[in-house]
């Protein structure tokens, strides 16, 4: 899944304004892929061509992904879909909105460890079939942060007491910098104590997140690297230190964003245009499925000890210590995330970008 799913994430972001939000292209592409699956003519040559292959579940002690779907009562299933589907949770429709939201709701505040606390539709008298997924990554650090004192003296954020977070001694080869289309963009992975790391995306000053976001995610296949000196936000210096390895400093900030998204409202990205229109695309789901409703809720937070994010994602569907002393010199590099930036949550073993996100409004002091 990770090449499809990850090239549906740069799109996506290729297509954000510069609001802080957040977004799961991993999220949304096992639903698609899934309905491609029992998908047929116009709607199935679109839906594959955005998620050409199935989804591979993630074998991760940080990352679950549940998935479940919910058909009203009496609508006829088709064979395929009644016994192909494994492992998720199949429930019914009663028709009662007041009944059957809550119900949904309390699911996602289950699988999401109460991080978004209901399902991104709404369920409608009319609705025959809802079909969702939870993403969950919770991570611990290898190397904790520091709470700092942090308030910009230039930028967006100037004179802004933020809840700055610190960390010194880094191995400086945690920093690159990639040449991007969009610029040098100053890129830290911050790494997990399991198997998913969160890399920080600083670009140059003024480059919005349409362009950052998916420099950064091609970065991750194809690194063109240029002196750190010459990233943004980077410095170098020599300090005194107990040897003479050289060292990297970081100084950033704790966030938390959310991110609703309607994704109707990009149906060509997602390859809903065909399926949001009446008509029969999906016989072996059952007859005269469309899509009536799709979209995507989640949540990211960035702390001194982790990070924790969830996107929910639904498809509605209509029928019809102190340090030691200082004793020689060492060179120390220095990165100080100060103004907007990006955010990737990536599992290390396959690549797979879990969570993206752009941060303009930090966790104040």
């Amino acid at each position: 899944m990770s090449p499809s799913a990850n090239a549906l994430t740069a799109r996506w972001a290729a297509r954000l304004d510069d609001r802080q939000t957040v977004l799961s292209g991993a999220g949304v592409y096992p639903l698609l892929a899934l309905l491609a699956r029992y998908a047929t003519g116009p709607a199935r040559d679109e839906l594959h061509a955005v998620a050409p292959t199935p989804a591979t579940p993630v074998d991760s002690p940080t990352t679950r992904l549940a998935t479940g779907f919910w058909s009203r009562a009496g609508l006829p299933l088709g064979r395929r879909w009644r016994t192909e589907l494994d492992n998720t949770t199949r429930g019914e429709l009663t028709g009662d909105p007041t009944v059957d939201q809550p119900r949904l709701d309390q699911w996602v505040r289950e699988q999401t460890d109460d991080l978004i606390d209901r399902l991104p539709i709404q369920v409608r008298p009319g609705t025959a079939l809802v079909l969702a997924n939870a993403l969950t990554v919770l991570v611990d650090w290898a190397t904790p942060f520091r709470p700092a004192h942090c308030q910009p003296t230039t930028g967006p954020w100037q004179g802004r007491p933020l809840a700055g977070l610190h960390r010194a001694g880094g191995d400086p080869a945690a920093l690159r910098v990639a040449d991007t289309p969009a610029g040098p963009i100053s890129l830290l992975t911050v790494t997990g104590d399991a198997d998913v790391d969160v890399l920080l995306a600083l670009g140059p000053a003024g480059q919005p997140a349409a362009r950052v976001l998916p420099a950064a995610l091609a970065a991750l296949d194809h690194p063109a690297t240029l002196p750190a000196p010459a990233g943004p936000g980077v410095t170098e210096d020599t300090v005194e230190g107990y040897d003479d390895r050289p060292e990297l400093l970081v100084r950033t900030v704790g966030f938390t964003v959310t991110g609703d998204h309607d994704l109707l409202d990009h149906a060509d990205l997602f390859g809903l245009v065909a399926a949001g229109r009446d008509g029969d695309h999906f016989p072996d789901i059952s007859p005269q499925l469309s899509v009536s409703d799709a979209r995507q809720s989640a949540r990211a937070e960035f702390t001194a000890t982790g990070f924790r994010a969830a996107a929910v994602t639904a498809i509605g569907m209509r029928a019809g210590s102190a340090p030691p002393r200082a004793t020689v010199r060492r060179r120390r590099i220095r990165l100080d995330v100060d103004r907007p930036f990006g955010f990737l949550a990536v599992h290390r073993p396959t690549g797979l970008v879990l969570i993206a996100g752009w941060v303009t409004d930090p966790t104040g002091a």
